[in-house]
């Protein structure tokens, strides 16, 4: 383990927890298996299954962000991130398999930290393609409440244009 990167990504992070260590271990397996570099654009896609702590390790160490649209959130709960090459087409999807059995938090990130990843990880092959690239939307106004969204976001109801969170209201309350 690189205790410097280790070190960096908690600064990122804000605090050191087991949810970092497994995101931080699952960037070291993808740039170890797919000979992954720091994506400056959209060379490298995660798509992360969760919203926890272990995507600030992605975001650091892989350069794979929301912001780039190189990093993609596919909810289910799962501690799982699949990491795709765009230059080669290659993909991995590393799924978490070890689970604190009796550990305290600080032995449990200990252990997350040290283990051999295959211990740690299980390796599949992603059940999807690599996602498309991020794209750049024409905002439009909302005839309700003013605020731009983007054009993918922008409803049609009774002929205005309106943003989801005001079509959501009026059909919560019709």
């Amino acid at each position: 383990m690189d205790k410097e990167l280790w070190e960096k990504c908690v600064a990122f992070h804000g605090h050191e927890c087991p949810g970092l260590a497994i995101g931080f271990r699952a960037c070291e397996a993808a740039i170890q298996k797919l000979n992954l570099t720091f994506s400056i654009d959209e060379e490298v896609v995660c798509v992360t299954e969760n919203n926890a702590c272990g995507v600030d390790a992605v975001q650091y160490m892989t350069g794979c962000t929301f912001g780039k649209g190189n990093l993609v959130f596919r909810d289910r709960g799962k501690q799982a991130f699949t990491f795709f090459r765009r230059d080669t087409n290659e993909g991995i999807r590393i799924v978490l398999k070890a689970f604190n059995v009796g550990k305290n938090r600080k032995e449990w990130q200990e252990y997350l930290l040290n283990a051999p990843l295959e211990d740690i990880f299980d390796f599949k092959q992603p059940g999807y393609g690599i996602p498309e690239k991020a794209k750049i939307y024409r905002s439009i106004q909302c005839e309700l409440c003013g605020e731009y969204a983007a054009e993918s976001r922008v409803r049609l109801m009774e002929g205005k244009k309106v943003c989801l969170d005001c079509f959501e209201e009026c059909i919560k309350y019709p």
